[in-house]
């Protein structure tokens, strides 16, 4: 049984069909079949349906023998191995996954539940943000993460005013270095979004029936508003696990091999919280949709008797501000003894590279704009390989199509010109540029 039909829990299903001949029930109550959760977005915005985000046609799970119950789960009876259903059903269990993913956070702040304020996670809330919506004047938004910057963009696309709460000094300052933070705030006001940094939301106000009207600050400013957007993070959605014996910390507590502490149940995705293994360490969630992906496929193997521990790897992460795209490899934000840093960013703000380095070797890439191959900086980090080899072959890194102006020279003059002892040449060859060291 897998509780939870997103990436962890259905790529657990498609690795446990592939594995075995087992009887596999995926029980969700959010959509009966899977879908793309980065994409809800394009949904509101018009440019995608429902049936454009779906990985897989809807035949496929009966033509795989993957039960799905669309219901939602009420209880879980650990000592009899038992799922019961909203509908009263009881379901046995040899194995179970718990992959219930997130929920939106919520701190607590006055009016938090009037109508017309929300977070954005679920189709239903998707459906929910259709509603609150319509024939609104302005909207507010608190929180400044990828879900609130997500959000701000949808509103957008329907010219809707957006104000935008980001109680840091600093758009997700706490990801972003200083610069890339610095550009993507410049960025968003561009866009015509009303950013308010070190802004804090202090009480959310309704009119009569209950209806949102307006949000007072901090600093007691008042924002008139039809709809507050709630996009302060997300944390594990573990309700269904309060009365059960199965840990849990912020997460389901999971060993390297994602077992809970109840034998024959696992954790997979969002919800799971991986322990360390170091006396004194740090557990760790991990909410990106590559290592929910890798979570459904070690959980699988272990239930079908292939012992494996869980290794996320080299860190990687994607996404989309407005209409710059970012992605990072390796270890970025750090600031260690010894760290060096290269950053060239384009004179539009638009484009920017960050290279992170020892003496030793290159530690990690941020990017803003342009694209570089996954493959090749992973295997660069991995490889250990020294800034000056990095850059003498940073062309074969390069993502973005041939027509796209590249900024190999750029990144290298701005090195050499710090490190005039330690010069690095760029040559033109047919078959496009790539870097020689001399």
């Amino acid at each position: 049984m897998i509780v939870g039909n997103g990436v962890a829990g259905i790529t657990a299903a498609r690795y446990i069909r592939k594995l075995s001949n087992k009887n596999i029930t995926v029980i969700s109550a959010e959509s009966k079949y899977f879908y793309s959760r980065t994409a809800l977005m394009y949904i509101y915005m018009g440019v995608m349906k429902l049936k454009d985000i779906k990985p897989y046609e809807d035949w496929f799970w009966e033509k795989n023998r993957i039960n799905i119950i669309n219901e939602y789960v009420q209880r879980i009876d650990v000592n009899n191995n038992q799922l019961i259903l909203s509908s009263g059903i009881n379901l046995f269990y040899d194995k179970l996954v718990i992959a219930t993913g997130s929920k939106s956070n919520k701190f607590g702040w006055k009016g938090q539940d009037y109508a017309g304020v929300q977070g954005l996670y679920s189709l239903q809330d998707l459906d929910l943000m259709e509603q609150n919506t319509k024939n609104i004047s302005r909207a507010v938004i608190v929180g400044g993460g990828l879900i609130g910057i997500e959000m701000a963009e949808m509103l957008s696309s329907r010219n809707i005013p957006v104000t935008f709460l980001v109680r840091e000094k600093s758009y997700w300052n706490n990801i972003l270095p200083e610069e890339e933070s610095q550009m993507i705030n410049k960025h968003i006001r561009e866009h015509g979004i009303d950013l308010r940094l070190g802004a804090e939301l202090k009480e959310i106000i309704a009119n009569d029936s209950g209806k949102v009207k307006a949000v007072i600050t901090g600093k007691d400013e008042m924002i008139e508003c039809g709809f507050v957007g709630l996009t302060a993070g997300v944390s594990p959605n573990i309700d269904l696990l309060k009365d059960t014996p199965v840990e849990t910390g912020r997460g389901v507590l999971v060993n390297d091999y994602l077992e809970t502490n109840i034998p024959g149940i696992y954790s997979a995705g969002d919800c799971a919280e991986i322990k360390s293994e170091i006396p004194g360490g740090k557990n760790r969630v991990e909410q990106l949709w590559y290592t929910g992906r890798m979570h459904g496929e070690i959980v699988a193997k272990n239930i079908c008797g292939k012992r494996i521990k869980y290794d996320r790897g080299i860190l990687f992460n994607s996404a989309k501000f407005l209409d710059i795209e970012y992605q990072t490899y390796g270890m970025v934000n750090l600031n260690i003894p010894g760290e060096k840093i290269i950053y060239w960013e384009s004179k539009d703000s638009k484009r920017a590279i960050r290279i992170v380095y020892t003496n030793e070797s290159v530690m990690g890439f941020n990017l803003m704009g342009i694209r570089y191959r996954q493959a090749v900086c992973e295997k660069w980090i991995m490889e250990k390989r020294t800034v000056e080899y990095v850059l003498s072959h940073l062309s074969e890194a390069n993502f973005d199509p041939e027509f796209f102006k590249q900024f190999e020279k750029e990144v290298i003059d701005l090195y050499n010109n710090q490190n005039p002892g330690k010069m690095i040449m760029l040559q033109k060859r047919k078959s496009g540029l790539f870097s020689k060291a001399v």
